[in-house]
């Protein structure tokens, strides 16, 4: 889309839905409208926030998020790219289906063509129970489902990342977040092919798998046992902040300034 009339919301839900019926692809998580302008100069057809990252760009840890603050966060980034836009909407910033109701929503309003809902509430630091997690996926389905343009909608069983690395638990609240009706499922930090394969063989559903340092897997070999999109979280963000962080330790630990670079293609990213 870039450099031509901006699509409508309808055409960039639409492009968003057909990608997760045609090869699989990699979402990356951009955390601020710079790296969302660099990432759809990159040449990926659609992003995902990130609520660590966005947390981090904010100078606060993971899970501080409110909701107005990811609404403004979705708008930066609609004005940044013609490009699809996910948002990580965590538990939907609050407990109740109205709480998850109201997530959806409001980031369709500022731009949205995507959302996930995780099972975790980390204001009580508990995984929902699965009759909980049941009901709140279904009230997004419903939420997104109301809306005049295809909102695909992601549901995260967290078990592998919350210290229950449960395949059978996570795989059984997979396939009721897809009875639920889903369209997009998702079990952050798994660890294997086996665990991807397992997963995406008994869903039959769109699988989304994070890539992160250890994982160990290249994009080939990641959707080779099965998934159809692949994120990768904060992690571009870590990235970013790690080589910033290296270049001032030595500047300020022996006023070396040779690490400062900076990318050939900026101008391009930005307009310039």
């Amino acid at each position: 889309y870039q450099g031509t009339v901006a699509p409508t919301q309808q055409e960039k839900g639409k492009a968003f839905r057909a990608l997760h019926e045609g090869d699989p692809f990699v979402i990356p998580n951009p955390w601020d409208a710079g790296s969302a302008k660099m990432l759809a100069g990159t040449g990926f057809k659609a992003l995902a926030t990130t609520s660590s990252g966005l947390a981090f760009a904010l100078g606060r840890p993971d899970g501080t998020v409110t909701l107005d603050e990811i609404v403004g966060h979705v708008d930066a980034l609609r004005e940044a790219t013609d490009l699809p836009v996910s948002v990580d909407l965590e538990h939907g910033y609050g407990p109740t289906a109205a709480d998850v109701e109201r997530a959806i929503t409001s980031v369709a309003a500022a731009g949205a063509v995507g959302g996930s809902i995780e099972d975790y509430d980390r204001d009580e630091g508990r995984l929902y129970t699965l009759g909980e997690a049941v009901d709140r996926v279904s009230a997004a389905v419903a939420a997104a489902r109301a809306l005049d343009f295809p909102f695909t909608l992601t549901a995260r069983a967290e078990n592998h990342l919350r210290g229950n690395p449960d395949l059978d638990d996570t795989i059984a609240r997979l396939l009721a977040f897809r009875e639920a009706g889903a369209d997009v499922l998702y079990a952050p930090r798994l660890t294997g092919v086996g665990e991807i394969e397992a997963i995406c063989t008994a869903v039959e559903r769109p699988v989304n798998v994070l890539a992160f340092p250890g994982l160990g897997l290249s994009f080939d070999e990641i959707v080779g046992a099965g998934a159809q999109r692949v994120s990768v979280g904060g992690w571009l963000a870590l990235t970013a902040v790690k080589a910033a962080a290296d270049a001032a330790e030595r500047i300020f630990e022996a006023g070396d300034f040779s690490s400062l670079s900076a990318p050939s293609r900026i101008g391009e990213w930005l307009g310039s």
